[in-house]
């Protein structure tokens, strides 16, 4: 009998609640008892199912502050990527940044989130230009010994998969590497049990909802103010450094949420009339979470939205993310004709199953089966 060969999943952080760790999620549903190498681990800030996994973590997880932004370890997290160990015949790393260079005695799959976007898209990773943010002179300095490390990491790589079309472009210009195509699952199960969000118990459904991280190159403030004047009410959910800021001045029809479950996050979709997603994605994520309940999505066209919201059917699109221009598609929405189970039906075009399928075939060399343009299985030749 031919032995398996062994798994491991690396990631970069897992310091806070994103599309990045749901990816996690799904690779260690694809690859039972698979040890998780992260260079920090914040039970508190990332998904409580973390906690039942095996997760091995450099040095500078024992410093708290790093762990609560990891941002701060930014000098520091080449060093500590590259004296990263894992010894496993198969390595698939999730990345945005650093696990591509996490070291390893097998194969390396690596699943690609964007190429470090403060290496390659400094102005809009730090929400503007980099000399008006308290990060971009160290951005700024360290960028081109951090991006010879990123390169020279990326060539070490066996298998590039790319999360969208975007991606799949930017892994070719910045690292002249082909990639797969292999869009994330969006891992929302509509049918999971839901649980009252005490915050909005005295509020009808009907809402606009925003789900992201609180980061400036999110654009949730541009949406806050979309609303303020209009007296639409707002459900943001997210953690992040923009936090403060924003509360600091939220209209009392605005509603800023953190820390929930996954049973709490289902509710506030299912009480969603329309989610609005601002930012600038690689893949569009949420839209597909909304989709699964039905819900609309007002989005920003561009990046990984153009491949999962379906203008006039699953959602509408503004051309920038300016206030005057969301609350103006909000206002489109409204009177647009929606059908709830067409927007349902996108969200299963990218299910969980067959993700697992393809990352499994490619971790453990079936290539038996690949996929075709649209990303179904079909028999090789």
């Amino acid at each position: 009998m031919t032995q398996q060969p062994t798994v491991a999943i690396a990631h970069d952080y897992l310091t806070q609640r994103g599309g990045a760790e749901r990816v996690v999620l799904s690779l260690m549903r694809a690859f039972p008892g698979a040890p998780v190498h992260t260079t920090l681990y914040d039970p508190e800030g990332t998904y409580p199912e973390f906690a039942r996994a095996d997760i091995r973590t450099s040095p500078l997880n024992r410093v708290a502050a790093l762990r609560r932004d990891h941002r701060l370890a930014l000098p520091l997290l080449a060093t500590a990527s590259s004296r990263m160990r894992i010894d496993a015949d198969v390595v698939v790393a999730s990345s945005s940044g650093w696990a591509h260079g996490f070291r390893t005695s097998g194969r390396t799959v690596v699943y690609c989130h964007n190429p470090a976007r403060w290496l390659y898209q400094t102005d809009e990773y730090l929400g503007g230009p980099a000399w008006r943010s308290p990060l971009g002179p160290p951005v700024l300095a360290l960028r081109p010994l951090l991006r010879r490390w990123d390169r020279s990491a990326a060539n070490g790589v066996d298998v590039y998969l790319a999360n969208s079309r975007v991606v799949q472009q930017r892994i070719a210009a910045t690292y002249d590497r082909d990639a797969e195509l292999l869009p994330p699952p969006h891992g929302m199960d509509a049918s999971a049990p839901r649980e009252t969000v005490p915050e909005l118990a005295d509020w009808e459904p009907g809402y606009a909802l925003v789900v992201s991280r609180l980061l400036p190159y999110k654009n949730v403030d541009a949406v806050i103010e979309a609303v303020r004047s209009t007296g639409r009410r707002l459900v943001v959910v997210g953690h992040g450094p923009e936090e403060a800021r924003l509360r600091a001045t939220l209209p009392d029809h605005v509603r800023l949420l953190g820390g929930l479950s996954d049973a709490q996050l289902r509710s506030a979709y299912a009480g969603a009339g329309v989610l609005v997603a601002a930012s600038h994605e690689d893949f569009g994520l949420t839209p597909l979470e909304a989709a699964a309940f039905g819900v609309p999505t007002v989005a920003l066209r561009g990046g990984g939205f153009l491949e999962t919201v379906v203008e006039g059917r699953t959602g509408l699109f503004f051309d920038a993310p300016e206030p005057t221009a969301i609350a103006a598609t909000l206002a489109l929405s409204d009177r647009h004709d929606w059908d709830a189970d067409t927007i349902r039906s996108r969200a299963e075009e990218f299910g969980e199953a067959r993700f697992i399928d393809r990352i499994r075939s490619i971790a453990l060399g079936d290539e038996s089966r690949v996929p075709d343009e649209k990303g179904v299985d079909r028999d090789a030749p």
